[in-house]
């Protein structure tokens, strides 16, 4: 059984009252992805390279299905460096003995741009046996044998802040550095700066759910096939982000804000990017439904391949 678009969206969403928007991860989910195949949760590898670590801090505040239940009930994240208690050369050999023994069946996730100059030396993740290990060695080393990588944020997914103007590391996505290394492994990019938890976790909770249906190979062609011309799943960067905006009818009347402290208007003319940007955030919001980008300032663009040089100057004034 193929995974349709639809089949995707039903997964991730269901209808939380009170705000009549999708935003939440129908329960199917965590019933679904109790375990694989084999009734083991699938590792999981966090891999951070360059980057400021929002990405971490966003998943973790992951609410339909809670981060402990993602934790603990559907995946085995077995190699973290920012919330995991072991470091240094038992952790890396940890994580290597892991991808031994599921070779061909766990995921990688990586946070942050890759870099390859200097010998990599401008992104060390850890050390074993007295040998600095970058996170391009190690992408290397595991990529080739990993069911898939999920590049989160816009960092890991197109270079992002770390490949902007004025860098002198090389850094690239993960894409881009497969490519140049010939690595087949599927990526999917999950770009934000950070990406909205829902992105990160619904992406992982579908992709584990079709390998679990159609087994491997299978499953991960569903998922693939879901993605957009950049990488991105279109259930969830499928829509315009101005298209979707509250402020919509203000644009289309013609009624901007002079000030940012002003929401009686569209903020367009302050340097909105939301005409430009492809996300569902508008609908799906942020911080348990609290509030969204626009809301309090504007669009940056954050998740185009182009971001940040092409959606810059962030603001503008009238």
């Amino acid at each position: 059984m193929s995974l349709s678009r639809r089949d995707f969206v039903k997964l991730c969403t269901g209808t939380v009252a009170g705000y009549g928007v999708s935003r939440m991860f129908h329960p199917s989910v965590r019933e679904a992805l109790a375990g694989t195949l084999t009734g083991e949760l699938p590792p999981v590898f966090w891999l951070q390279g360059q980057g400021c670590t929002g990405c971490s801090v966003s998943i973790l505040n992951s609410m339909h299905p809670a981060i402990a239940e993602v934790l603990l009930k559907i995946i085995s994240l077995d190699f973290h460096p920012t919330v995991m208690a072991d470091e240094g050369s038992p952790a890396i050999e940890f994580m290597r003995k892991r991808a031994q023994e599921n070779d061909g069946a766990f995921f990688i996730v990586v946070e942050g741009a890759v870099t390859e100059l200097e010998g990599g030396r401008y992104c060390i993740i850890g050390e074993s046996g007295h040998e600095e290990i970058t996170i391009s060695s190690m992408l290397k080393e595991l990529a080739p044998h990993a069911a898939a990588v999920l590049a989160v944020g816009s960092c890991a997914a197109y270079g992002g802040v770390s490949a902007a103007h004025g860098s002198v590391t090389g850094a690239m996505g993960v894409s881009a550095f497969f490519k140049k290394n010939g690595i087949a492994t599927p990526v999917v990019n999950i770009p934000g700066c950070p990406p909205h938890p829902d992105w990160m976790v619904g992406t992982l909770l579908v992709a584990l759910d079709a390998v679990k249906r159609d087994g491997l190979e299978k499953g991960l062609a569903a998922v693939v096939s879901l993605l957009d011309a950049d990488g991105r799943p279109k259930p969830f960067y499928g829509a315009n982000t101005h298209e979707n905006c509250p402020y919509l009818y203000l644009f289309d009347e013609g009624t901007f804000s002079e000030t940012m402290t002003d929401k009686s208007g569209c903020r367009y003319d302050l340097g909105c990017k939301g005409p430009f940007a492809m996300c569902d955030s508008p609908l799906r919001r942020w911080n348990g439904g609290v509030n969204w980008c626009v809301e309090n300032a504007v669009c940056i663009g954050c998740v185009q391949p182009d971001f940040p040089d092409g959606q810059s100057p962030f603001y503008a004034n009238r």
